[in-house]
């Protein structure tokens, strides 16, 4: 026998044989796939389920079951069966992704924090959810610094720098905690005088707190660095308003319109504060344009009501007083508990 011959028929001996179960359960597997893929979850799952509960299981099956699970919104069973894919495989990413996503979803941030610093140890800039949702169960857990880290990783942005502590105090606003923004939106100040928007977020966090001297003086502070800005003019013609020093509130507000018209903030605005100078005349001229934007706001059709009424218009008054008062009722029922 020549030796090239021999070696050859070693080599193909030393090969693993492939058994017939192994491939039918790698059909399964695809077929499975497809099954979810075209709109047939249940059957899939279930014959995922077998695949990745057979002796022994099916190579993928654990993986392929949890995201069908985490995509079918039954996040303690995929949460289960990530932990089997992550046993299979430590380096599946995907599944330790989905399983930190799934432990947050379910309302345990502390304990989704592991997979996600995984992740972003492994792939940092791979997936904006992993990095955002990290931030998010950091300042669930009151770890504020790393919260602030991680947002600033995911903006791209140095986690000491203003702009990091503004996008803070910004994602702290949202999660309805003033009083920890506040001294961030200060800090991001204090590291650089002129941040665009860092009076901006200071006025805010004022308004929240229903302290208006202070949060019309962060207002004005923004308009003299950022004089293009519209919100901040709406911002303003809200609190001039609010002090009743109705002229200039009407000036800024002027102002706000006529660097942007897409928000009907400043309509609605500007006709409120007509009415509170005796021009509901001019005032329907606004609030109309603001229904036509928004139909559905209660605000806008008790303000034209009111509007109507001034013009000696008592019918029309009627009609958007009831619609204020029907939008009203039906927003009262949208908002009652499921029992």
């Amino acid at each position: 026998m020549r030796p090239g011959l021999h070696l050859s028929l070693a080599f193909i001996l030393a090969l693993p044989v492939v058994s017939q179960a192994q491939f039918a359960s790698s059909d399964a597997l695809a077929q499975a796939k497809e099954q979810i893929a075209h709109g047939q979850p249940e059957q899939g799952i279930g014959t995922l389920r077998h695949l990745a509960e057979a002796e022994p299981a099916t190579p993928g099956a654990a993986h392929a079951l949890g995201i069908a699970l985490y995509r079918t919104g039954k996040l303690v069973d995929a949460a289960k069966a990530f932990t089997q894919a992550e046993k299979e495989d430590p380096q599946d990413i995907e599944a330790v992704q989905l399983h930190g996503l799934s432990l947050y979803r379910l309302g345990q941030p502390a304990e989704a924090i592991p997979y996600l610093q995984r992740v972003r140890k492994f792939t940092p800039e791979a997936n904006a959810d992993a990095n955002y949702v990290l931030g998010l169960c950091y300042l669930n857990s009151r770890r504020y610094d790393d919260a602030r880290v991680s947002f600033a990783a995911q903006f791209g942005v140095f986690p000491d720098s203003g702009s990091a502590y503004l996008l803070f105090a910004r994602q702290l606003m949202l999660a309805k905690l003033p009083e920890i923004a506040e001294p961030a939106a200060q800090k991001a100040l204090a590291q650089d005088p002129k941040l665009p928007l860092g009076h901006f977020m200071l006025g805010e966090i004022y308004l929240y707190k229903s302290n208006t001297d202070l949060a019309l003086a962060e207002f004005e502070a923004e308009r003299k660095l950022n004089a293009s800005y519209a919100p901040v003019y709406e911002r303003l013609g809200d609190l001039y308003s609010r002090v009743g020093k109705f002229s200039e509130a009407q000036e800024v507000l002027m102002k706000a319109l006529s660097l942007d018209t897409s928000s009907t903030g400043p309509f609605i605005l500007m006709g409120k504060v007509l009415l509170r100078r005796n021009d509901p005349a001019s005032a329907l001229l606004y609030l109309r344009h603001a229904e036509k934007m928004d139909p559905d706001s209660v605000t806008t059709h008790s303000l034209l009501g009111q509007a109507y009424r001034g013009v000696g218009d008592q019918a029309r008054a009627k009609t958007e007083t009831d619609e204020a008062a029907r939008l009203n009722s039906s927003n009262q029922l949208q908002l009652q508990p499921v029992k």
